[in-house]
Formats: structure tokens, C-alpha cells, sequence
């Protein structure tokens, strides 16, 4: 493979913004038939070099070579013209287009046609999306669509086009495990044609079955290339954050036969159904305890913690708190009773951008930053942001800085400092490790168990399951909405796991 001469080079790239040093004399080649890991923590560089190969940047230095020609890159048209397929890792689909008028857009608008054969274009849709096993209408709006079936018309979009080189930026990172698997298998397909594929991902596991080779970046330099099969995982991360982790995930707290504590019974959901997409759940979680969720895309795991927490109407079931029935009619009455809720999508719904790290991590809390006039004291605000900023060890440049200037990584510690103002008994956590880097992902690990060790009820779910079996004590797997099965910790394999998430009788699992 890697005898064949570069599809791709970047031979000594350096980019500055101002005076911030972002990319320092990296290279980087990209050979056909490969599929290439891009590593390295959030902010190590990884966006501004695949945003300089899709011409969205200008390097300032250095050259990029493609099929062994010196080119300069003008823009993202000029790249796809080129064979140069980019799938960002935010969403920048129309909402209010259809999904086939998302998928062939360059060519709807390249067409300049008074009427348009729309037949045709659902068909071409349809096609397209079947090679990535799926079957959403092509005629559907996109703005009806999950955040994963979003995901997936992204890269069904970079699909359409007769690229040579295609850059992935965490294409699984909204994907369920099944919807990654078939995403996977069409990637070995692409690759089979000589396609050359530039995959950037922060699921260890994922790159290590499907790259052949590996490029790890830090501060903006090129640290690390090598062959995949020839490099370990805990050297790949100690190059990553140029330290060692130590344990990636921290050591689960054992009951012991007195242990009243982990005992009690903290929360009970009984028979709760919304008449949709949850049909009478039950369980229970108990106190210093990280209960997985786990489940296929659309089983109804998102929509449970939603009618917990009073985002969703409900038609029947109890929760209950410490023995107490709760009316919970909406979040506040949630979060008044200790139960809060971090949302999958944390730009969307999670922290605020456009504001700054004080704010945001004050925002639910306002009564303990406001005087008694109600008015926001910006000391006090400053001095509780700090606090938990330091207790999350949220990296920024002072709590008066944008969130929208930190790494995902950070905003995410922000989004559950958030929610940890509020002095919660129970933290419910939808996908609280998407889209961040590998040291990100550990030190939220811990942030998770220290909370439980300190009697907090904490509730992952998660699309990782390797995060399911490495973090949580027991697994309820959910499946149409219904509990599938629930897993205790020394009984939880990814085999386990997909196979009840999949419908599977824990009989047909034995």
C-alpha cells in the first residue's frame, strides 16, 4: 500500500491566526487505498489542517502535493473539484431542504435548471444512502431528522461526489455501534478503489480495526507517524497528551456486605411511557452508583432521561426520590428536586456560545450569584465560576472567556459544571464523552465516579460501549423503547450488549 507514491503530501504546513502558532512545519501523507488516522487532543490542529487541505485556510508556509503535483487550494469548491471530500464534524446541512436536495446540493445548484427532475434526484438519494445501509426518505426534511441521521447525510453529501481523497472529521462520534459498523464497511469499500481516506476520530478502538497508518499531532506539531499494527494504545496516547493517563477509566467503587451506602436506593422509575418512543420502563439506581444506558439509535435511551426529567409529557409511571413520589411536570420541578439532565448535543442545547465561561456555568444557579433585589452580582458570579472551573479544571483563559473559544472538551466540563451549581442527587448524562479528545474523555471519567463516590446517583448514556463496560457499575440496555436486559459489571461484553440491544434474548446470549 504505502509503497505506491503519495496520493496526498503536505510537506512542512505552518499556520499562524495572529499571533497564535496553530500549525508548526507539519507533514503529513495520504496514500490511495489507505485510511489514515489524524489524532491528537482537541485543539492539537487536527480541523486547521484538514480546513488548509479543503482550502478553507491558506497555509503560511509549506506546500501541498496531490497525485504528485504542487497545487494552492482556493476554496472548498476549488478542493472538490480537485477529488477533495470534506465531512466536517458540526452539521452544516439546510434544515428546511429535503434530504436528497442536501445529498446532490453541488450539483443542484451547478444544474441552474428551471425545473427539476425530482424523481430522478430521490433516486440518486436513495442509492446513496442504501450504500450506506440506511433507508431515510430521501423526500424527508432534514430539520425531521436525529442528529445521527444528520450525520449520516453529511457523509452520504461527500459520498455524491467522485472524491479521491475523503476527510472524515468523528463521523461516528452521533453514530449508534450497528450505524458505525455499516458506516465502517463502506469506508473498506471506498478503500478498495483507491480511495484515500483521512480519518480523524477519538475512539481508540475504532482506529486501531480499521487504520492502516497514523499521524498524531500535538500543539500543532506532527509527533508521531507510524503503522498502526506496529504502535500500542497507551504509547499512542501517551503521545497524544504528552503524559501518561495513568487509568483511562477510573477503578469502580466494590460493594462490601456492610456498605449501606451503595445499598440505598436513590431514584425509582416505575412503568414510565410517553405513547411514543418509551413503553412502560422501569428501574432503579442507587446512591454512589454510574448506571449505563445503553441501546441502538432510536430505541428510546434520549427519550427516557427526557421523561425523567420532565422534558417530555408522559402518559403514566412514578419516579421516585429516595421513596418519595415526584410531581415533575417540567425541568424546573426536576431540578428543584435534584435531577438534572445534560442534554447529547451540547452546542445546541448544552452551554451557551456566545457568552462567557461565568455565565454559563452560573446560568442555573442565578439566586446564589443575584442580590436580593435579583440583580447578578459579577463577583460573586466570578468567584463560583472559579470555583468549579477549578474543580473541573476547566482550561481557558479566565472565566470571562467566550465559550465558544474553548476546545469541545472544555465546553463540555462547562456544560456539567453547569448542572453541578445546581447541587444535584442525580446527574442523568446523554453521551457526556461525544466528540471530545481521549484525555478529555478520562478526566471526565473521573470527574463521573468522584461525583458517585461522593453519594451523587449518576446515569450514563452513552453509544460507546467500551465507555458503558469501562465506566458504569451495571448496564440497563434499552430495545423499542423497552428494557432489553440490565447487565451488572462483571457480566458486561460488547457481545452482550449489541445482542440485547439488537432484540436478542439473554437466553440466545448464553
Amino acid at each position: 500500500m504505502t509503497c505506491a507514491a503519495p496520493l496526498l503530501a503536505l510537506r512542512g504546513i505552518t499556520k499562524h491566526f495572529g499571533a497564535a502558532l496553530a500549525l508548526a512545519e507539519v507533514h503529513f501523507s495520504l496514500h490511495p487505498g489507505e485510511i489514515h488516522a489524524l489524532c491528537g487532543e482537541n485543539g492539537a490542529g487536527k480541523s486547521t489542517l484538514m480546513k488548509i487541505i479543503d482550502g478553507i485556510y491558506q497555509p503560511d508556509a509549506g506546500d501541498i502535493v496531490l497525485h504528485g503535483q504542487k497545487v494552492v487550494i482556493d476554496g472548498p469548491a476549488h478542493a472538490m473539484r480537485l477529488g477533495i471530500g470534506l465531512v466536517h464534524q458540526e452539521i452544516a446541512l439546510c434544515g428546511d431542504a429535503t434530504v436528497a436536495e442536501n445529498i446532490l446540493m453541488s450539483q443542484v445548484s451547478a444544474g441552474r435548471r428551471t425545473w427539476m427532475n425530482y424523481t430522478e434526484l430521490n433516486a440518486r438519494a436513495a442509492a446513496i444512502l442504501k450504500r450506506l445501509g440506511q433507508d431515510i426518505d430521501p423526500q424527508r426534511r432534514v430539520e425531521a431528522l436525529s442528529l445521527s441521521q444528520q450525520q449520516l447525510v453529511e457523509i452520504a453529501k461527500a459520498l455524491s461526489l467522485d472524491c479521491k481523497v475523503l476527510i472524515l472529521d468523528e463521523p461516528t462520534a452521533a453514530l449508534t455501534a450497528v450505524e458505525s459498523v455499516a458506516l465502517l464497511r463502506v469506508l473498506h469499500d471506498l478503500k478498495a478503489q483507491g480511495i484515500g481516506i483521512i480519518y480523524i476520530s477519538h475512539r481508540m478502538a475504532e482506529i486501531f480495526e480499521h487504520g492502516d497508518r497514523i499521524t498524531v499531532l500535538r500543539d500543532g506539531r506532527s509527533v508521531f507517524c507510524g503503522v498502526l499494527a506496529q504502535t500500542s494504545p497507551d504509547a499512542l496516547v501517551r503521545c497524544m497528551v504528552g503524559r501518561d493517563l495513568g487509568h483511562y477509566y477510573p477503578p469502580k467503587r466494590e460493594q462490601s456486605a456492610g456498605d449501606a451506602a451503595l445499598s440505598e436506593c436513590l431514584l425509582e422509575v416505575q412503568d414510565i411511557a410517553d405513547g411514543e418512543r418509551v413503553h412502560g420502563v422501569s428501574f432503579t439506581l442507587r446512591r454512589g452508583e454510574i448506571l449505563g444506558i445503553a441501546g441502538l439509535m432510536g430505541a428510546g435511551r434520549s427519550e427516557l432521561a427526557e421523561s425523567v426529567c420532565g422534558l417530555r409529557r408522559t402518559r403514566r409511571g412514578v419516579v421516585r426520590l429516595q421513596g418519595k413520589p415526584l410531581a415533575i411536570s417540567q425541568y424546573a420541578d426536576a431540578l428543584r428536586h435534584g435531577i438534572a439532565y445534560l442534554c447529547e448535543d451540547r452546542k445546541a442545547a448544552g452551554v451557551f456560545l456566545g457568552m462567557s465561561v461565568a455565565q454559563n456555568i452560573c446560568a442555573m444557579a442565578l439566586r446564589r450569584v443575584s442580590s436580593r433585589w435579583g440583580l447578578v452580582q459579577g463577583a460573586a458570579e466570578r468567584l463560583l465560576a472559579t470555583e468549579f472551573g477549578a474543580r473541573l479544571r476547566i482550561r481557558s483563559d479566565g472565566v470571562a472567556a467566550k465559550v465558544a473559544n474553548l476546545s469541545g472538551g472544555n465546553q463540555q466540563k462547562v456544560a456539567i459544571a453547569k448542572l453541578l451549581v445546581t447541587k444535584p442527587s442525580v446527574l442523568l448524562m446523554d453521551e457526556p464523552t461525544r466528540g471530545v479528545d481521549v484525555g478529555a474523555k478520562s478526566e471526565i471519567h473521573h470527574i463521573l465516579r468522584g461525583l458517585a463516590d461522593q453519594g451523587v446517583g449518576v446515569i450514563v448514556i452513552s453509544s460507546e460501549l467500551p465507555e458503558v463496560i469501562g465506566l458504569c457499575d451495571r448496564a440497563l440496555v434499552i430495545h423499542e423503547g423497552r428494557v432489553a436486559g440490565e447487565l451488572a459489571a462483571n457480566e458486561m461484553t460488547e457481545e452482550r450488549l449489541l445482542r440485547l440491544a439488537s432484540g436478542l434474548s439473554a437466553q440466545e446470549d448464553a
